[in-house]
This record gives C-alpha cells, sequence and structure tokens, in this order.
C-alpha cells in the first residue's frame, strides 16, 4: 500500500504536477460561476510556477539535504563494503534500447567505480530493482552491472541485489543478501540530497553504514539566493527537493527512519 500510494498520491503532489492540476482545475473554474476564483487560482499557480522556476526556492529546499553529511573521511581507514543505490539507470529506455540508459545521477556508477580500485578487497554491492508502479522484467541492477564492469569492476566482484522497488526495500533486501559482520564497515553510495532519508532507513533496518555523498545540484551555501534564468533548472531542484521532503515525511510517518532528517552519527 505504502508503494502504491508514493506512485500515485506522492507523484500528484510533486511541484510541476501539481501545479499542472491547479492550471486545470483554474480553468474548468473559469468555465462556470466560479470563473472569479478560476481567474484568482490561475494568477496563483503562475506565481507559484515563476517561483519555483526561477527564485532560489529550489536551493532553499535542498541544501539542507545536500549538506547534512560531509564528505567520507577516507583517514578512517578501508571499508569492508560499498553499497550503490539505483536510481541512475532508466530500466524502460535501456530495455526497449536494448542497452544501458544513464537518465541521471551518473555520480552514483562513477564513484563506486573509483572506490573500487582504491579498496581492491571491498565487496562492491548495486541494490536496484524497478521503481514502475506496474512492474516490469527490467531490473536496473541487470542493466547497471555493465556500466560498472566497463568502468574497471570485475565481475567477480559485484553483487546484484534486483528485487528493490524504493529505499526502504534497498536497505532490507540488501542486509539480507550480505548480512553484514558486526565491526564491518560499509559505505551507502548515493546522492547527496537522498543521503539523509536513506541513512535514516538503513539504520532503522539495522544496517550500519556510513555516508558517501554524491551528486550534488547546487554548489553550497553561496548559492543559496541565486536566481536562474533557466526555468527548467529551478523547476529540476524544486522537484527534487520536494520529492525528498515529501519521502522524509511519509518515511518518519511509517516509522522507517528514526528521525524526520537524520544526520552524521554522534560518536
Amino acid at each position: 500500500m505504502f508503494f502504491v500510494l508514493s506512485k500515485t498520491l506522492g507523484t500528484a503532489l510533486l511541484p510541476i504536477n501539481l501545479l499542472v492540476e491547479l492550471g486545470i482545475v483554474s480553468l474548468l473554474l473559469m468555465a462556470t460561476r466560479f470563473a472569479a476564483l478560476g481567474r484568482k487560482l490561475a494568477v496563483t499557480t503562475l506565481v507559484l510556477l515563476a517561483l519555483a522556476a526561477f527564485s532560489p526556492l529550489g536551493n532553499l529546499l535542498i541544501y539542507p539535504l545536500e549538506s547534512r553529511f560531509p564528505a567520507w573521511d577516507a583517514a578512517r581507514g578501508a571499508p569492508d563494503g560499498i553499497i550503490v543505490l539505483g536510481g541512475s539507470v532508466d530500466t524502460d529506455l535501456s530495455a526497449a534500447h536494448r542497452t544501458p540508459v544513464v537518465a541521471h545521477a551518473a555520480d552514483r556508477l562513477f564513484a563506486p567505480a573509483e572506490l573500487a580500485r582504491r579498496y581492491p578487497n571491498a565487496r562492491i554491492v548495486f541494490t536496484g530493482g524497478t521503481a514502475n508502479l506496474v512492474a516490469t522484467d527490467a531490473r536496473e541492477a541487470d542493466y547497471s552491472a555493465p556500466i560498472l564492469e566497463n568502468l574497471g569492476i570485475p565481475k567477480e566482484r559485484l553483487v546484484l541485489e534486483r528485487s528493490s522497488r524504493n529505499t526502504w526495500e534497498n536497505a532490507i533486501f540488501t542486509k539480507e543478501l550480505v548480512k553484514p559482520k558486526p565491526g564491518e564497515r560499509w559505505l551507502l553510495v548515493t546522492s547527496a540530497f537522498h543521503m539523509p532519508r536513506s541513512m535514516g532507513i538503513f539504520r532503522k533496518a539495522g544496517f550500519d553504514v556510513e555516508a558517501y555523498p554524491v551528486d550534488w545540484r547546487m554548489g553550497g551555501r553561496d548559492d543559496l539566493f541565486s536566481f536562474t534564468n533557466m526555468g527548467a533548472d529551478g523547476l529540476g531542484r524544486t522537484e527534487v527537493a520536494v520529492r525528498e521532503w515529501i519521502g522524509l515525511v511519509a518515511y518518519r510517518l511509517m516509522g522507517r527512519t528514526g528521525e524526520l532528517l537524520p544526520g552524521p552519527a554522534k560518536d
């Protein structure tokens, strides 16, 4: 039920979808005796669209997420394993063209390749099945594995988890697959904006991991109040940030994280 709601109600509440929905409602209202209300709603929708596209709104929403976990400290020693969350490969396009298609967040694939070279004894685990509401046979792990191999990771070092549909299942299924031992150190590679929710979920699942953030969407604090003249860029950041905040709230309410905005562990 949670997965279905996240793909229906959660999707409907995303900024671009919500603005389109409000625009349609405003047009329908303008064809009725509530035309005045429709015009007001249309103006409100246009203002919200401009804010999401050109204002610093997206930066203000995504900065607390991306800055929550610092870069991983290599001085602490070599990890025993590296977990890579899916989210880079478009399974539908990959299946249609019969070749891996990287849609976004390519850093999630580049980073483990570099880490694998640096730490030749570390196990490399890729976790990702299909996030589609209607499941297909296409699995992200199957299309990501050849990319990781081409980047230099030997096939025998790769462990694939191909059944998960979301981050909660990433954590549960990966833990069952690798059976981490007490004292082992595992890195978690995912986008910086997604790291707080991911860390909270893995902790709740009883899998102690260390954050290795990648795929930043803004430079840092200096960009907080920057406007953009590329509406697609602003909308993209706003969309990503709102999606993640919705996920944080939902997972907290479901008890799948221990706090609303998980942060670094206190030593």
